[in-house]
């Protein structure tokens, strides 16, 4: 099987370090790539987790220059966009920067180098919206005693989004954006929507985790899952979680298109400690590249 080069862009963030890790103790199948604006680990990850990303494999970049990238990405058969500013409550100067421009020269750079496929990451908190009502709303007030895990039905990929902020509705932009680049130039291109991840895989302090929680081992299976996708899948959305029986966001598709089975539940490492006034509250992150 010949080895896919993957570049990872937002490498020394939580997840897109731990996917490239992943990919290097798989040396046989992938030869990883990493991009970021700086060498150091985002806040929420472990600031002991050491990349080793020879330099000839690295690429300095806030996204901003397209020639860079271009120039950059040439050999390339995947790229993983982890890229972007996360944080919920994020200013449009950021979002603008970091999460539109960004992303739209990810995509252009990857038609302009004959990139095969472009594995999206958006987040499950484009459908965040759907926490104001019920039964949804029970769930993050964690009010689990009051219903059943059959009075939640899942939040699929083919409702209607509802972004709450500029990152999510980022979000959605960056996954109309792919259909785009798919449907237009023949790019291969699978958003993910991806749950909370934590350095400490664990779905502690939100009230909502046990609904809503991606470990770090399922996160790395969920990419790796997508990188590996029929070729002749051309463009699709999918939640990503691990187990629940509270899931309020749909995972069947990812288990039917591209085979992902979590191996993680959040019941059994769901810690009920919950400090009064986080239920509601998104976690934020500093994952830009």
């Amino acid at each position: 099987m010949p080895t896919k080069s993957v570049l990872i862009t937002g490498v020394y963030g939580l997840i897109g370090g731990e996917v490239y890790l992943a990919l290097q103790d798989q040396s046989d199948r992938y030869l990883p790539y990493g991009l970021a604006r700086r060498r150091v680990p985002s806040v929420r990850s472990s600031r002991t987790r050491d990349l080793s990303i020879p330099d000839e494999r690295f690429i300095l970049s806030d996204m901003s220059g397209l020639d860079l990238l271009v120039e950059r990405m040439q050999g390339i058969d995947v790229v993983v966009h982890m890229a972007a500013d996360p944080r919920i409550d994020a200013p449009w100067e950021s979002i603008l920067a970091s999460n539109i421009v960004g992303a739209r020269n990810i995509y252009e750079a990857a038609r302009l180098c004959g990139v095969r496929r472009v594995i999206y990451a958006s987040s499950n908190t484009v459908s965040w919206g759907y926490l104001d009502e019920e039964p949804y709303s029970i769930l993050s007030e964690n009010r689990y005693d009051e219903i059943t895990p059959d009075d939640v039905v899942p939040v699929t990929h083919e409702w209607p989004t509802k972004p709450t902020a500029y990152y999510p509705a980022s979000k959605v932009w960056g996954e109309a954006l792919g259909h785009v680049y798919a449907h237009t130039h023949g790019l291969s291109v699978i958003c993910l929507r991806i749950g909370w991840v934590n350095d400490e895989d664990c779905p502690h302090t939100y009230g909502w985790a046990r609904a809503g929680w991606l470990s770090k081992r399922d996160a790395v299976q969920f990419v790796v899952k997508a990188i590996e996708a029929p070729s002749d899948l051309r463009y699709d959305v999918f939640y990503g979680l691990s187990n629940s029986r509270w899931n309020w966001q749909d995972i069947d598709h990812a288990r039917e298109v591209l085979g992902y089975e979590p191996l993680d539940d959040a019941e059994e490492r769901w810690q009920p400690e919950t400090p009064e006034g986080a239920l509601l509250t998104v976690p934020k992150d500093e994952e830009t590249p």
